[in-house]
């Protein structure tokens, strides 16, 4: 089976999936109401989309590209980003609840509920997955949570509505996208200490980085670019510019191609990671946004 990239079509209530090889659609699906993020299973096979508006979570089959499954919860409201340990939990953040839910990704039973700060909403893992940043819109803040016990560590200030938030593949770094400051925050992982201020263009909303902790990537939503910040020298080094409200990114796992969903020209730009360069732009749905990788 083909890598597959993933778009979630927040508007049309759609997930297309996309042969990463070849850039060709596979297929368009139907799901509940505004999916929003999606996060896979580490061996590919499954994929778990949060449909925010109608707070439900499409379980889909990577293998037949079909629903197998849907998860709702009475809690739910707005079931945001997760992410799935190589253990078997989705770690899930549910923005208007004010929750993280931990959910079995195997029978799909959520096993914990934690209560957490304002408007939790984005989830990333540390490399060895033994904690999780959640960051908190309405808190101005992200917060650090124990994988082992399922706790919190602690709550950390950060910038005006804090978005999107990542850790570099070497687990050196957390940045943290600052929606209402134009700016992004990065940390080193062992004391949270702030190391750098990156001003980047208008609404930074999502965090990604290349394989290799070269570079950050953080889209601007009201900026229409990509910032490009160079990890090892803290600077940001290059604005690509993208679609209209550019926001789920994404690299494939050689480290060749990122991947950045354009909510308003309702495509997705395929930029070159060597060159740094727009190479092809991929339409698909209504407000494509959230955006995954399932490699079998």
């Amino acid at each position: 089976m083909p890598t597959t990239l993933i778009v979630l079509n927040k508007d049309e209530d759609t997930v297309t999936f996309i042969d990463e090889e070849t850039l060709a659609i596979r297929k368009t699906v139907a799901v509940d109401r505004n999916p929003h993020e999606v996060a896979v299973t580490a061996d590919g096979k499954k994929a778990f989309v949060s449909n925010a508006g109608g707070n439900t979570i499409s379980v889909f089959d990577m293998q037949t590209l079909e629903i197998s499954d849907t998860i709702a919860h009475p809690e739910f409201q707005f079931p945001h980003e997760g992410k799935v340990t190589k253990d078997g939990r989705l770690i899930l953040a549910s923005t208007y609840a004010n929750k993280v839910f931990v959910i079995d990704a195997n029978t799909h039973a959520i096993t914990n509920i934690i209560p957490a700060q304002r408007m939790s909403h984005m989830v990333c893992l540390t490399p060895d997955e033994n904690f999780a940043y959640v960051s908190n819109i309405g808190a101005n803040s992200f917060s650090l949570l124990d994988l082992k016990t399922e706790e919190w560590v602690s709550h950390l200030p950060t910038g005006r509505s804090p978005e999107g938030i990542g850790v570099s593949p070497d687990g050196q770094w957390v940045y943290v996208a600052n929606q209402d400051d134009n700016m992004v925050y990065i940390m080193d992982t062992q004391t949270h200490s702030l190391q750098a201020r990156i001003r980047t263009s208008h609404v930074p909303i999502r965090v990604a980085f290349t394989p290799d902790s070269k570079y950050g990537l953080v889209p601007n939503r009201e900026g229409d670019v990509l910032s490009v910040i160079d990890v090892a020298r803290k600077l940001e080094i290059k604005r690509i510019r993208t679609g209209i409200w550019p926001g789920g990114t994404i690299c494939n796992p050689a480290g060749t191609r990122a991947y950045v969903a354009n909510n308003k020209t309702n495509d997705v730009s395929v930029i070159d990671l060597q060159t740094l360069k727009v190479i092809e732009t991929i339409d698909v749905g209504i407000h494509p946004d959230g955006i995954g990788l399932s490699v079998l």
